[in-house]
């Protein structure tokens, strides 16, 4: 496929959004996600949190372990992470750095924080809507259609950013009409790897002449295994609710 192919740089486009590192089960941490950036346009912890979900959200993450925060589970221990510990910035790697005085932070912080889940239909399979308050000042983010999609965020009533959603419709990616068998082959045997470098290096590959497969990055050894542990329980969790449906 030659580069001014236009099905060349959409592939790369598309590449670009699906393959976002994350850590865990993906509901709850882009609920976490919310959560981080909720906090963040507050500017302060928050005294009362309120999540809403669709259906489909609620039923995913009800029982599913939250990663770094000591097995615990579901929308409210998600959202406490975020708030807690939680780095924007690295979107579904939200809370892959907690440290072990994090942990207990946020397991204290659920404990004492008044956080409630409320169901809500928007006609969107994949809503989360994240209000936290601390006194009289508010923030609210909301997350519609796929995990990392923010299409409002306001603070104290006055809105920031607003991205009308309609349904599931997935207008801001790039458009997926352009992929077949045929042309995803043609790319993927003739693509410039320094194309891809950027968006593969982060999940463990790329072409690095000197390594590939699974890299942790920044984290002790201790860490490391730590997190390795808890991605084997996230896994064990899930195969069992796999075979209990």
């Amino acid at each position: 496929m030659e580069k001014t192919d236009k099905r060349y740089q959409a592939y790369i486009d598309i590449l670009r959004e699906e393959l976002i590192p994350a850590m865990g089960c993906t509901e709850p941490i882009a609920v976490a996600y919310a959560a981080a950036a909720a906090r963040n346009t507050l500017g302060e912890l928050p005294d009362k949190v309120l999540v809403e979900a669709s259906g489909s959200m609620i039923k995913n993450v009800k029982s599913v372990i939250v990663p770094n925060t000591d097995n615990m589970k579901g929308l409210e221990a998600a959202a406490a992470a975020g708030i807690v510990a939680g780095k924007q910035e690295k979107k579904l790697e939200v809370i892959a750095d907690v440290t072990p005085e994090q942990t207990k932070a946020i397991r204290a912080y659920l404990d004492q924080t008044d956080i409630k889940v409320r169901h809500v239909e928007n006609g969107v399979t994949f809503d989360i809507i994240l209000t936290v308050w601390k006194g009289e000042h508010s923030a609210q983010v909301r997350i519609a259609v796929f995990h990392t999609n923010i299409v409002h965020v306001e603070k104290d009533g006055e809105v920031l950013v607003d991205i009308p959603v309609h349904g599931d419709d997935e207008e801001t990616l790039t458009d997926r009409s352009l992929l077949d068998m045929e042309h995803i082959w043609d790319f993927a045997n003739t693509v410039d790897v320094e194309d891809v470098r950027s968006i593969l290096e982060p999940l463990g590959g790329g072409g690095h002449l000197m390594m590939a497969g699974a890299q942790l990055q920044n984290c002790t050894l201790q860490d490391a295994e730590r997190r390795i542990r808890e991605q084997i329980d996230l896994y064990r969790a899930a195969q069992k609710e796999n075979t209990a449906r």
